[in-house]
């Protein structure tokens, strides 16, 4: 078979490589991988590993579906032929996160754990969960990050309801997951984006409100469009020192979900605006296996589709990434065949 392996850090360390096909153990199942989707997150574990200790050779990617081909001894969660998408935190299946306040426990696929972008690979049954029925395994792909943390931000740690306000910064894979899940559950949805044509699909997706950031200042816009009362629930894909434009923007009493780091890890912003607002900020840090599994059956009962902008094949990763790192509207797919 045939699989991506990272030899060391950055991109010219990054090859395609003929292996063996693995064999299911003891409570493992092989799974014939027929897409992996990727995020932001794959490439900074490409270029530095985000700071972890990785052991190489390491197959890159977390969030795979495909199809159940081979069953390890005493393996009854699924069987052959079943269609499962990956869990990105293997080993949280509910409740509290694992690790406590010293020592953090953030082992993922594709980074503690080996990945998925590769033909075929050999897990856990318990780190699987069965995929959608109304989607195809590459729309399927994008649920167990992507999808599992704008779901887990809004309704497991947000507890959206009808009537609420929500703004999502871009139009990413999780912005348009949020801008779906929003808007499938009577929220109104107002979208940020320096993009015109990105902000007319976004309003053609649902969204009610867009913002070109790059015409008019955001924040001053959401005080507008909602009569001064601000935003219910921001979730904020920009991270560092824009926190602070959050806190302006959000709603007395309201929520922000910090998912994104694109503009650095150490957040700033006004001390008094979260005090007076009796704001809440909290972090995601995607989920837990049993929301992935409600978030199945969620796209299967409302009919959400998510919004994939190009699919690749596998030998052509590399042009994958670089689209990746342009800002795709929605998800990037990679699929095997």
């Amino acid at each position: 078979m045939k699989r991506w392996e990272m030899t060391g850090y950055g991109r010219e360390a990054l090859r395609l490589v003929e292996v063996e096909r693995p064999q299911p153990g003891p409570g493992e199942v092989l799974v014939k991988v027929e897409a992996a989707s990727l995020n932001y997150r794959d490439t900074l574990i490409i270029e530095n590993g985000m700071g972890m200790p990785l052991a190489f050779p390491l197959v890159p990617g977390s969030d795979l579906a495909g199809t159940v081909v081979g069953l390890g001894a005493g393996v009854t969660r699924f069987g052959e032929g079943d269609r499962v998408l990956s869990t990105f935190f293997p080993g949280w299946i509910d409740g509290r996160a694992p690790g406590n306040a010293k020592v953090l426990d953030g082992r993922a696929l594709g980074g503690s754990y080996p990945g998925v972008l590769t033909e075929y690979v050999a897990l856990p049954a318990d780190w699987l969960v069965a995929a959608p029925g109304s989607l195809d395994l590459a729309e399927a792909s994008t649920l167990p990050c992507a999808g599992l943390t704008a779901w887990f931000a809004l309704t497991e740690a947000g507890s959206l309801e009808a009537g609420d306000t929500v703004l999502v910064q871009g139009t990413g894979g999780v912005a348009l997951f949020a801008l779906q899940i929003a808007k499938a559950r009577g929220a109104r949805v107002v979208v940020t984006s320096g993009s015109p044509d990105k902000l007319e699909r976004a309003l053609a997706l649902g969204a009610d409100d867009g913002i070109d950031r790059t015409q008019e200042d955001w924040v001053e816009a959401v005080h507008r469009l909602t009569n001064d009362r601000g935003i219910d629930h921001i979730l904020e894909l920009v991270g560092g020192p824009h926190l602070g434009r959050s806190l302006e923007a959000v709603a007395v009493g309201g929520r922000i979900s910090v998912i994104g780091v694109f503009e650095g890890f150490d957040l700033s912003g006004s001390a008094g605006l979260l005090l007076t607002k009796n704001a809440t900020i909290q972090g995601i840090r995607v989920g837990h296996r049993r929301a992935l599994e409600d978030l199945v059956r969620s796209v299967d009962e409302t009919g959400l589709k998510p919004v994939i902008d190009r699919r690749y094949g596998l030998a052509d990763l590399p042009a994958a990434l670089d689209h990746l790192q342009r800002g795709p509207f929605g998800k990037i797919v990679v699929e095997m065949n």
